[in-house]
């Protein structure tokens, strides 16, 4: 991991520094174009293709139904079913407290406005399956998902060998009680969903992290069509500020845990201490060799950084500029900082709060902004799963308080059919 000394850096270092998954010759968007055009014009037919294509498999069907998948999930072991099952829990207690009703608000006398929720009628979740099968994700968007009261969920997963699924994948389908997976991945399957083909349903708003293929395809599907997305969720990320009291293994494991999701994820330190900063590449020595995914995660730490700070106020400086994804505050004077975070996906205090609990867990949500997308974005809860449609009702008493002022204010802006509409139910 390369160091940088913060005071060193000029505004210019910073922003490049930051910057993380260009695409400055278009070259993906080139790519994922090529895609969404195919599967607008040949549907079912390109999925066939993409998947002997992308993920060498010949598939003989699109989809999973709910047969094979109880079949899949009955070879789970009861600690793997009790783990699952847990997670789902605490994802469904934290997400619940999230769907309230709004009071109404007289404005003024006679004058009543107020929201009311809507399930977002079709929604279409994409579940990662390409280096890694990721069953947390389809917990962390079928939940508030189910409890916003979606009428169609649409599940999207690239086929696994054989034209299957994974069996947690179909283990947590019967927890959500999905009774059909799509088999397909990438950029087509965010085509598909968008798009709809005799296959997969068309739908409202698209859901789920993904690589950069997957997220420039949600940009773009955003940007023409009448399908929402959630976020442009891509490669994933943290940050870590650490003072004289983090523990460097804890360090080290937190970076290599971000490290291993890809080899375009991203682990970034923050340290006030050089020291701390030479401990904590020993261990990322130590644990780093004995990974399974050695190779993918050696990668993503050698595209990682770690910069130099005079002390914690200067590490959120750096942390608000880069705007992580996941923020692991590893200090015990965490809360003398928390305060001061301006821009972060989701946060993890102290030093016994690993990311990982926050990814299966603890009940927060993983689906998160990536790419400083945190500067505007919020991560997936129930509010991403619902409208809110504003409604408001005059009585005769509330039209002869707010008449004149909507009536002076249409007149000059020159609107003299706003104005009518209301002087005509003034004479009334």
């Amino acid at each position: 991991m390369k160091t940088f000394i913060y005071s060193d850096l000029s505004k210019n270092d910073i922003q490049k520094l930051v910057q993380r998954n260009a695409d400055p010759a278009d070259e993906i968007r080139a790519v994922v174009e090529d895609i969404i055009s195919n599967v607008q014009i040949n549907g079912d037919n390109a999925l066939f293709d993409y998947a002997a294509k992308f993920d060498n498999v010949d598939l003989k069907n699109l989809f999973v139904e709910k047969e094979e998948m109880a079949a899949l999930a009955s070879t789970l072991l009861p600690e793997q079913k009790l783990a699952l099952d847990t997670a789902y829990n605490n994802i469904y207690k934290f997400h619940q407290t999230q769907l309230k009703t709004e009071d109404k608000v007289e404005t003024m006398p006679g004058v009543t406005c107020w929201r009311e929720l809507r399930p977002i009628e079709k929604v279409g979740l994409y579940i990662p399956g390409g280096t890694a099968v990721l069953p947390s994700t389809f917990l962390m968007l079928g939940i508030p998902a189910r409890i916003a009261g979606c009428h169609e969920i649409v599940v999207c997963s690239p086929p696994q060998k054989g034209g299957r699924i994974n069996a947690y994948v179909a283990y947590v389908a019967q927890l959500l009680g999905i009774e059909k997976i799509y088999l397909t991945g990438g950029a087509q399957a965010i085509a598909a969903m968008a798009y709809g083909t005799k296959s997969i349903p068309k739908v409202d708003k698209i859901f789920g992290p993904g690589n950069q293929y997957v997220t420039k395809a949600k940009t773009i599907i955003q940007s023409t069509t009448a399908t929402a997305i959630d976020m442009p969720a891509g490669p994933s990320e943290v940050l870590v500020i650490a003072d004289d009291s983090a523990v460097p293994e804890y360090v080290a494991a937190d970076l290599l845990a971000q490290a291993e999701h890809g080899v375009d994820s991203q682990s970034v330190l923050v340290t006030t201490c050089a020291d701390f900063a030479e401990r904590t590449i020993t261990e990322l020595n130590k644990q780093l060799p004995v990974l399974p995914r050695v190779a993918i995660a050696g990668k993503a730490i050698d595209n990682s950084y770690i910069v130099i700070v005079k002390d914690l106020d200067e590490a959120m400086q750096f942390s608000n500029q880069y705007a992580p994804e996941h923020l692991i505050l590893a200090t015990e004077k965490w809360q003398q900082i928390t305060g001061k975070i301006i821009n972060a996906g989701s946060v993890f205090l102290g030093n016994l709060t690993p990311e990982s609990v926050g990814d299966y867990a603890s009940g927060t949500n993983h689906t998160l902004p990536t790419s400083a997308y945190a500067r505007a974005y919020s991560g997936v809860s129930v509010d991403s799963f619902v409208k809110k449609i504003t409604f408001q009702h005059i009585t005769p008493e509330g039209i002869k308080n707010i008449g004149p002022t909507v009536e002076i204010l249409a007149e000059l802006e020159g609107l003299q059919a706003h104005k009518n509409a209301v002087s005509i139910r003034m004479k009334k």
